[in-house]
């Protein structure tokens, strides 16, 4: 195979796959609406020409940051990649830039208003670009969760740690409760930390939002049982625990989910196995706890991809993350022989991520250069101070 030829994945479309790739409303995950102003058509032809054009007319004034799980088309303009936390670092590393425009998910861009300064403006080219993880843990939901821990006498013994994928608002919770934030690499050490701020046999670490990231880390990683923890579930009264459940766990778990990883199941990690002999089977933590249980590397996005960078030459993988990501592994490494597929055999995209396609990107760019500023991302001042204070501290952690 030349570099010029692409892998395609034997995976087929399911019914939610094709809204993904539309503009079809999500009302369970969205957060906003068509842009204003017209979009440009997805089939102009100079829409690549458009995209650069108006880049290059902004010049320093802009600085485009690009998630891993982001389209192709989308990719080819940023200025970085990577995870979210990465991309918000790298915003605040680039003061000069006026504009951050953050081709990614409401909470990333969140993130990087929160880590930047306030000449910046963090522009998010689709305010419909949510995530539905996030989406699960609102604050009224989670204020009352602890309304319930102090009732059940256990709140001053609560440490809340809370995933990256959340919304400033949890962060800001996070924050003012004396906790801390984690990302999918860390967060070892961020339960460590959490477990260290008082008696270690008596405290208590409330996960949010990312119930198998929590579970995940403490079980596999951290040799805690799956009976340290119980789920709270905000739909039902009291998180559908008794006062004894809490006071018993050591880890409470938000009843969320990333809606991408979540689908893996011991199915796939079967079928792949038996289809191809041999194939080393790499997925995220934020799979379910028996997908990771029986695959053989489990890492964060970074992970993934300094594995496969690393794998020899000829080696067969499995890959349980989002379908854009493993797709452009599996074109880069094809030409050393490595094989690379998707776990499961339908399309996994991260729908709300696709949200962010080429015409909105132009739409986005052609109006910053015509001075017009649209989409900015900005939070409040006081949930600012206690998401960063949340932030600081996991920025700590050695």
């Amino acid at each position: 195979m030349t570099t010029a030829q692409t892998t395609e994945l034997d995976v087929q479309p399911t019914p939610l796959a094709l809204l993904l790739l539309g503009r079809e409303a999500d009302p369970r995950s969205e957060r906003g609406v068509e842009c204003p102003g017209d979009l440009p058509s997805p089939s102009d032809p100079d829409l690549v020409a458009r995209a650069r054009a108006a880049k290059e007319k902004l010049g320093d004034k802009v600085f485009v940051l690009g998630h891993h799980y982001q389209r192709d088309e989308v990719i080819q303009f940023a200025d970085v990649t990577g995870d979210s936390f990465k991309l918000a670092r790298d915003a605040a590393a680039r003061p000069e830039a006026e504009y951050i425009v953050f081709c990614g998910v409401h909470f990333m861009a969140e993130s990087a208003d929160i880590l930047t300064s306030d000449d910046q403006k963090v522009v998010l080219p689709d305010l419909a670009a949510g995530c539905s993880m996030a989406d699960m843990a609102t604050a009224e939901q989670v204020a009352e969760c602890w309304d319930v821990l102090t009732e059940a006498g256990i709140a001053e013994q609560v440490v809340p740690v809370s995933y990256m994928n959340s919304s400033a608002d949890i962060k800001a919770f996070t924050g003012r409760h004396g906790g801390t934030i984690c990302t999918s690499s860390n967060a070892q050490r961020a339960l460590e930390w959490a477990f260290e701020q008082g008696e270690p046999s008596a405290t208590k670490v409330l996960f949010l939002p990312d119930q198998h990231l929590g579970r995940n880390t403490a079980v596999r990683d951290m040799g805690m049982s799956l009976d340290d923890c119980v789920l709270y579930n905000p739909h039902k009264p009291n998180g559908g625990l008794t006062a004894e459940q809490l006071r018993d766990a050591k880890m409470i778990l938000w009843r969320g989910h990333c809606s991408v990883h979540g689908r893996f199941s011991l199915d796939s990690v079967a079928d792949v196995r038996e289809r191809i002999p041999g194939v080393n089977v790499l997925v995220h933590p934020e799979c379910k706890h028996e997908v990771v249980a029986a695959a053989d590397y489990v890492g964060s996005t970074e992970y993934i991809i300094k594995a496969l960078e690393a794998a020899p030459a000829g080696s067969k993988w499995a890959i349980g993350t989002e379908l854009n990501l493993v797709r452009r592994l599996a074109n880069r490494f094809a030409p050393e022989g490595k094989e690379i597929v998707f776990l499961d055999r339908t399309v996994c995209f991260c729908s709300t991520m696709n949200r962010i396609d080429l015409p909105h990107l132009v739409w986005t760019l052609e109006s910053l250069a015509e001075g017009n500023l649209v989409n900015r991302i900005e939070v409040d001042k006081e949930t600012e101070a206690f998401a960063k204070l949340a932030l600081e501290r996991m920025l700590a952690l050695p």
